[in-house]
């Protein structure tokens, strides 16, 4: 049983909770989700309110199962409050940098905590870099920090080529806000781990640069 702690698990029936009055009511689901068109209006709740709606329950149940088990490391290394704004800070990053790549499409929408929870994976995989990730398609542990590499850029491959159904800025926006605000509450990392901060940051400096020569 993980050692969690009540931060975590308010955030997570929160988004439950929510999650579930969305699956009910469709006008609250319309009103509360990431969408360009309503955020341009003034409707600025969407940026935070659409990390707590999902469109399903393998989806909530993904997101929720990956805080779970990675919230603890943070909260270990950190604490709470510093966890808590991780978490935000990550949700509404990723909404932010989704709203900069689609802000050109005025019926674009994007509901879910992805971006959230991958700052909070990034977050510790900084703060426990030689951790082991074990994923359903690969029989073996896989080192965090060669996954946290890989996921980034795949999130890039995918924005690129705009493959499948799945916020992959939301999820590159919420890694960049728990890689920055990880090295600043913990900047001891540079020096225990500087050349996983500098892998961590290839992706990074990738992304910037593709979309400084509008190839994203």
């Amino acid at each position: 049983m993980q050692n969690i702690d009540l931060a975590t698990l308010v955030i997570i029936a929160a988004t439950v909770v929510v999650t579930l009055i969305g699956f009910k009511d469709s006008t609250f689901f319309d009103k509360y989700k990431f969408n360009i068109s309503g955020i341009k209006k003034g409707e600025k709740v969407r940026l935070f309110s659409s990390g707590f709606l999902h469109a399903d329950v393998n989806h909530l149940l993904f997101n929720m199962l990956t805080l779970y088990f990675f919230a603890p490391v943070v909260v270990a290394y950190l604490n709470t409050l510093l966890f808590v704004c991780i978490y935000i800070a990550a949700l509404l990053s990723g909404s932010w940098l989704s709203f900069i790549f689609h802000k050109q499409e005025p019926y674009y929408s994007a509901i879910g905590a992805s971006g959230a929870v991958t700052g909070v994976l990034y977050a510790a995989i900084l703060l426990n870099p030689t951790m082991s990730l074990y994923l359903f398609f690969v029989p073996i542990p896989i080192p965090a920090w060669l996954f946290g590499v890989g996921y980034l850029l795949y999130s890039i491959y995918g924005m690129v080529n705009k493959r499948g159904n799945i916020g992959h800025d939301a999820h590159f926006g919420g890694a960049i806000a728990g890689y920055v605000l990880t090295l600043f509450f913990a900047p001891y990392i540079l020096f225990d781990s500087l050349w996983i901060v500098g892998l961590l940051a290839l992706p990074i400096a990738l992304l910037f640069y593709l979309k400084k020569n509008n190839k994203i």
